[in-house]
């Protein structure tokens, strides 16, 4: 793919910010970025999972931990090419950003000191392991409360009350500083030293990486980076100022610096404290899809829904992506065959990743590390088919008369994690009496853009302002009070936020942001310097209380959607949406669309990136190449169901196993 000058003027300078000479003088993380929890160089001696393997692998793939895992997103955080695309452009917007972006993607690199410089390049070909066993494994509760971990002050994960509690976020996390591995049993017979942890049962665990929170634009932003209802922030407001007063030593990290909020959106439901023997108190339209799947498989354990030790059993981000399975966790004899062995499996909705990596490891393309083992592409391809499975889980859609009714069947809203790119929508396919298509709403095909000056087809959906067509996701930016703030900070007037999706050709800059009138704002996908959710239409979860999601940053946005409740009250875990059918319609195919990457921002991603950086700069050329060569991210159907008039109930709805709509589409598989 041929390079573009196309993003050649969005240099910043970072005049006056004080970053520039600290992040060249020996690459000093900014205290701008720095968060709590365990910091580089205060534990060492995390083993590569090859020696792992040597137990926990090679003996059972369907429940071994190392093939399972070898198949997850979490294996390969270090390979992810959007994540390096995207540090490409965290690093340009904000030297030294990428440190955010490396405490969780290769977390044993970073406390072994591997993460400056903050751009990646003084990672080994071993840290292609990406989120590696020893990091989740010794890893322990931020607030002391089990085992006390390595952290100090000030970078105290914690809010150092009496009894404290734990930042849970940012990948701020804390380790334990022995030699004993961390795990939920006390029976394990392992041939190392162990140590019984609760915490790894426990959802607190998964959200030291799956709430992310930005503390550039926490600590700076005149906002603090939050949704317009939340709590105040404490601020030091000073550029390179010193660490103890910036925003991410002083809140917890959901309270500033909104990117992700996976876990908060799951907090703040009533899913986590919902016992999994208490599935049936579900409303019954719940009991069906992840809640279903989660529940039959910890039956498994014979103890109604708990896990086998008697310890009671929640509806944790443990119960739905670590499945409890019948099978051992290692091959060595004497260890217990268990009814609730985790499968390490830890797998969402990334059902394309897995071809990108294959395809630039065939071009010799990764970023780091050598090239795919036999192994790991076996694992991959296991992991995609279970990322199919799970999409076939997440939501189930009705029709009565004209109204289109989805469910969502997750702990978390529908869709959730990273907000860039991911999207979700409704395509309906309208048809007369004789079978002949007459209009269809949603559509996605070829759109015809210029790319590095030449005619090119891409596939998209045609049109992104269609009434008749309903988009769930996330959008962010700047604000006109912010994007001042930064010019003050020496950012240029002409930094390109936005490009034209068809003629790739710049749109808005940050002069015209700072502009506006006061109170306005910007869309980009500058994620390290947006500081504003502009719209949040995703589904919520079951029970998504009021005041616990505005103190979390994640209500809907605007917030009088899903039911538009009051503090005390929830949210609806369901959408409906009225269809508009044509005059001649007789019938439609109505399907829920997913992808897990869009056109518009790997667009992006190709033409923000400078080049300036060699060991980053064609991230975002490789990224749009394997793109093209993968069938463009295609996207996949979560549940169909049939409109035959508008006379009553569909005959037909489903989650996972509908009928394929009209074109290429991948569809998830059957339960």
């Amino acid at each position: 793919m041929g390079r573009t000058d196309r993003g050649r003027g969005i240099g910043v300078g970072l005049v006056g910010i004080g970053l520039a000479s600290g992040v060249a003088l020996g690459f000093q993380v900014p205290t701008d970025v720095q968060m709590p929890g365990t910091q580089p160089g205060e534990v060492s001696g995390f083993e590569q999972a090859t020696k792992c393997d040597n137990c926990h692998g090679g003996y059972d793939a369907a429940v071994e931990p190392a093939h399972l895992w070898r198949g997850s997103m979490m294996s390969q955080a270090s390979r992810d090419p959007i994540y390096w695309a995207t540090v490409a452009i965290a690093e340009q917007d904000f030297p030294g950003a990428g440190d955010l972006c490396l405490r969780c993607h290769v977390l044993d690199a970073w406390l072994e000191g591997r993460s400056v410089p903050t751009d990646g390049t003084a990672l080994l070909a071993s840290d292609v392991e990406g989120v590696g066993c020893d990091v989740c494994h010794k890893m322990v509760n931020p607030d002391d409360s089990e085992w006390p971990g390595t952290q100090f002050l000030p970078f105290y994960a914690h809010d150092e009350e009496n009894p404290p509690v734990g930042y849970y976020g940012g990948g701020q996390g804390v380790m334990w500083g022995g030699a004993d591995k961390l795990g939920p049993y006390i029976d394990a017979e392992a041939r190392h030293q162990f140590l019984q942890s609760n915490f790894h049962r426990s959802g607190d665990f998964c959200g030291t990486c799956h709430d992310v929170s930005n503390p550039v634009v926490g600590d700076l932003a005149h906002n603090a980076g939050a949704q317009d209802t939340a709590d105040p922030v404490i601020q030091s407001g000073i550029p390179g100022g010193p660490v103890e007063d910036k925003a991410a030593l002083n809140n917890f990290p959901y309270q500033y610096g909104i990117v992700e909020r996976t876990y908060s959106e799951y907090r703040a439901g009533a899913v986590d404290d919902l016992l999994v023997s208490d599935y049936f108190t579900l409303p019954e339209e719940l009991q069906d899809g992840a809640f279903q799947y989660a529940y039959e498989q910890a039956l498994l354990a014979g103890t109604g829904g708990n896990y086998e030790d008697q310890s009671p059993r929640y509806f944790t981000c443990q119960t739905c992506h670590l499945t409890p399975a019948v099978g051992k966790g290692c091959d060595k004899n004497g260890v217990p065959i268990r009814g609730d062995q985790p499968l390490h499996d830890m797998t969402g909705g990334n059902y394309w990743i897995p071809d990108v990596l294959e395809y630039l490891d065939t071009q010799g393309k990764l970023q780091i590390g050598p090239a795919l083992t036999a192994a790991e592409l076996a694992g991959l391809a296991a992991g995609k088919s279970r990322a199919m499975a799970t999409l076939g889980r997440a939501a189930s859609m009705t029709i009565d008369g004209d109204m289109v009714r989805i469910v969502n069947l997750t702990g978390h809203k529908l869709i959730s994690g990273y907000p860039e790119g991911r999207r979700m929508w409704l395509k309906v396919d309208w048809y007369d009496s004789n079978g002949i298509e007459v209009r269809e709403d949603g559509d996605y095909d070829e759109i015809e853009v210029i790319l590095d000056g030449q005619p090119t087809l891409v596939k998209t959906i045609v049109d992104l302002d269609d009434p008749n067509t309903k988009i769930y996701q996330v959008h962010q930016g700047m604000t006109q009070e912010w994007a001042q703030q930064l010019i003050d900070l020496g950012y240029p007037t002409d930094m390109v936020l936005t490009y034209d999706r068809l003629t790739g050709e710049p749109t808005y800059t940050l002069g015209e942001v700072a502009a506006q009138d006061p109170g306005t704002y910007h869309e980009t996908f500058h994620f390290v310097l947006n500081n504003y959710v502009s719209e949040d239409n995703r589904i919520p979860p079951y029970g998504l209380e009021y005041e616990a999601a505005r103190q979390r940053n994640v209500l809907p946005v605007p917030n009088d959607q899903y039911g538009a409740p009051v503090p005390g009250e929830m949210y609806d875990y369901w959408d409906t949406f009225e269809l508009s059918p044509p005059s001649r319609a007789a019938r439609a195919e109505v399907s829920l669309m997913y992808q897990s990457t869009s056109w518009e921002y790997v667009q992006f991603l190709y033409l923000a990136n400078q080049g300036n950086n060699a060991f980053l700069a064609e991230t975002g050329a490789n990224l749009l190449e394997a793109w093209f060569m993968t069938d463009m991210a295609e996207p996949v159907v979560l549940a169909e169901a049939v409109w035959t008039g508008g006379g009553g109930p569909s005959l037909e709805q489903s989650g996972s196993a509908g009928r394929l709509s009209p074109g290429s589409f991948q569809k998830v598989p059957p339960k």
